[in-house]
């Protein structure tokens, strides 16, 4: 155990968070998502929701302000325009973390599936509910003002 680290942070999602380089993205993911089909790196955090791997990794990961949505989810299937539920909590662990509202997109499902193959790594929860997969963008840290180049 670390002091001030969230206990779902485990070994192996800390390497993975640190590995990330700027524009990388991590997708976190539902129990029904293809995930050891779709990932280069699988983590596995099966007692767990989304929502709650997205606290716990949002604790530690910038997210992009270069881009217009760092966060990405998914499209409800035939109907784009709804809005489940669990993308307001991920929205609002974005913004808790963050400071500042995050701007979010949702892709249709087989887009979201080509990205996530494309993600640094994908982190498969325990979440039941329905459309509970994000994508993370990674951003920067920037030095404190009046800090050497």
């Amino acid at each position: 155990m670390l002091k001030t680290l969230d206990p779902l942070l485990g070994p192996e999602l800390l390497h993975a968070l640190a590995s990330m380089g700027h524009g990388d993205e991590i997708a976190i993911v539902d129990a029904n998502f293809p995930a050891a089909a779709c990932a280069r790196r699988l983590l596995r955090i099966d007692g767990a929701s989304a929502t709650r791997v997205a606290q716990a990794v949002l604790s530690l990961l910038p997210l992009d302000d270069f881009v217009a949505a760092p966060l990405v989810t998914m499209e409800v299937v035939d109907k784009p325009d709804e809005v489940p539920g669990i993308v307001g909590e991920f929205r609002q662990a974005a913004a808790d973390a963050e400071g500042r509202p995050v701007a979010a997109s949702a892709l249709p499902r087989e887009a979201f599936y080509t990205r996530a193959r494309e993600a640094f790594a994908v982190v498969q929860s325990g979440e039941t509910r329905l459309y509970g997969n994000l994508l993370l963008r990674k951003g920067v840290l920037r030095p404190p003002p009046g800090a050497g180049p």
